[in-house]
């Protein structure tokens, strides 16, 4: 594709695995990406650091994998931040898609980790207390709400979910990343009345075939008017996730679900390059044709229409020179001069 406008700075990312954190230097090579911020585990940091050359800040996340989800959120959680800290880390993850109230019902209390519980309120605390930002995942796509959340004495509806992130906006005055264009790219609107109410926050633009199904849903022109809107406050991301796991089948592990994603060298590389493909195509240019990345979200609201590998259309939004700038880089240079330095 050529090199993108300015470098690009990728500020969400889950980079892990020596070997995956090789090759993806080589796509971030490629397709101009300077730096990535990224959710890696704590055990991993200083050997993907040294994979990628120092172009690297890690973000601080629990561990998805202990199943005492009290700990691993609660008091675990605030051990592994001052760790992330020391390791650099100026930002810190609180995940709280609607599935945390699964977990939360696993630990005995659905509310257990809503963003304004106390398990939350202290990881936040202690966030503020190192000078750190606060990231969150929040509310997740509209096709989800539609299928796998329907039960709305459970889950609620998507809007409820914006409550507990408006107290957290509110009573921590750090700055916040909602990811994932704040968990409604579906709803311009929505997120314009979020930006205004809150100073403080800042979305990303992660989670690609998300981003690719429903920004492509919008007009340039209302995309365009968006982001020069809130300038300054929209990060570029991917969302990529690499693991070693990606680059060898396991004959032991017919179902494991990252070898399923890939399972050799050549097609981790394709993995990894196909988003940033498909990001640089939907904002850069004027391309108008079907996406190359599968989106099974679409059998999931239309399965008569539909199959798993079918992927939605790509609408390029021509976005000018000086507005992929502020996404692509200024954005996140301007939101680390909030923080301070990583060392």
């Amino acid at each position: 594709m050529g090199p993108p406008t300015v470098p690009i700075i990728d500020a969400h990312t889950h980079i892990n695995g020596l070997e995956a954190s090789r090759l993806f230097a080589e796509v971030m090579d490629l397709y101009g990406v300077e730096a990535v911020w990224s959710m890696t585990a704590i055990d991993e940091v200083e050997a993907v650091r040294t994979a990628l050359e120092g172009r690297f800040e890690p973000i601080a996340v629990p561990d998805f994998r202990n199943p005492d989800r009290r700990r691993a959120h609660g008091e675990d959680y605030l051990r592994r931040i001052e760790a992330y800290r020391e390791q650099g880390a100026r930002i810190v993850k609180f995940w709280a898609a609607p599935r945390i109230i699964e977990f939360g019902e696993e630990a005995g209390d659905p509310a257990l980790l809503r963003l304004d519980a106390p398990i939350r309120r202290e990881g936040m605390q202690l966030a503020v207390d190192l000078g750190m930002a606060i990231m969150v995942h929040v509310a997740d796509p509209d096709t989800w709400f539609a299928t796998r959340y329907s039960d709305r004495a459970r889950f609620g509806d998507k809007r409820s979910h914006y409550e507990p992130l408006e107290a957290a906006l509110s009573n921590f005055q750090v700055p916040f990343i909602a990811a994932h264009m704040g968990g409604w790219p579906e709803d311009l609107e929505f997120l314009d009345g979020l930006l205004e109410r809150h100073q403080n926050l800042h979305l990303d633009t992660s989670a690609t075939k998300w981003m690719i199904r429903e920004l492509s849903r919008h007009e340039p022109a209302d995309l365009l008017a968006f982001l020069r809107r809130h300038r300054g406050r929209l990060l570029f991301g991917s969302d990529i996730v690499t693991l070693d796991e990606h680059l060898r089948a396991d004959p032991l592990d017919a179902e494991n679900v990252m070898s399923a994603k890939a399972s050799n060298e050549a097609d981790a590389f394709d993995l990894y390059a196909s988003r940033y493909w498909a990001l640089r195509r939907l904002w850069e240019s004027d391309h108008d044709g079907e996406s190359p990345i599968a989106d099974p979200d679409l059998a999931l609201v239309d399965p008569d229409t539909f199959g798993p590998m079918d992927a939605p259309r790509l609408r390029g939004m021509s976005i000018p020179e000086e507005d992929l700038a502020s996404l692509y880089r200024e954005a996140a240079i301007g939101f680390s001069k909030l923080l301070p330095p990583a060392e």
